[in-house]
């Protein structure tokens, strides 16, 4: 039997109703990372993409981009750098805001995370308002990388991220789309 490996990925995502609060449908992609097939589809969907697209790193985004970033940035040869929530990183440290919908938030990364003009590639599991990934783009341009994709495996297209982000002028690709009714997904 063979499966379009992009259904098969929003297939194995769960959907867990009333998660963090009621009226949200939370989109849970453990079980892709816990089925050692359902992960390996995952991960050469991007590998796909990218291997011929001469990127220096992979900056995946606190916390769930840190797991298919660092694996894609093994599979890829390239170096990982971690786009975290401020206060978490050790080192001397650059951060950027971004608007919640109650407050605000940032991203930060160590200053030597990225050279100027390296061309990196920003991974996260998922683009609700695009808040987080729009922060963690300018936060790389302004430690002089180029971003060359924005890249999740779920897209939440009613909520505006990936248009947001594709606006910013940022190529958008996610391996799979869900509708998402009238909640925000984000605790």
């Amino acid at each position: 039997m063979q499966t379009d490996p992009a259904q098969y990925i929003r297939d194995t995502i769960r959907t867990v109703p009333d998660w963090p609060k009621p009226g949200v449908q939370f989109r849970d992609i453990t079980p892709v990372l816990q089925d050692p097939r359902s992960f390996r589809v995952l991960i050469d969907l991007f590998v796909y993409r990218y291997m011929r697209q001469r990127l220096d790193l992979v900056a995946g985004i606190d916390a769930r981009g840190f797991i298919v970033g660092s694996v894609l940035a093994y599979e890829l040869n390239l170096g990982f750098v971690p786009v975290r929530k401020q206060g978490k990183l050790p080192f001397r440290t650059v951060a950027e805001e971004y608007a919640l919908e109650y407050g605000n938030a940032a991203v930060e990364m160590h200053t030597d995370s990225v050279r100027p003009g390296q061309r990196v590639l920003l991974i996260d599991d998922l683009i609700a308002t695009g808040g987080t990934m729009l922060a963690a783009s300018r936060l790389l341009q302004r430690l002089g990388a180029n971003v060359a994709e924005a890249a999740a495996i779920i897209d939440l297209p009613d909520l505006g991220g990936s248009k947001a982000v594709r606006d910013s002028g940022l190529p958008v690709y996610t391996v799979c789309e869900f509708e998402t009714g009238p909640e925000h997904p984000e605790p």
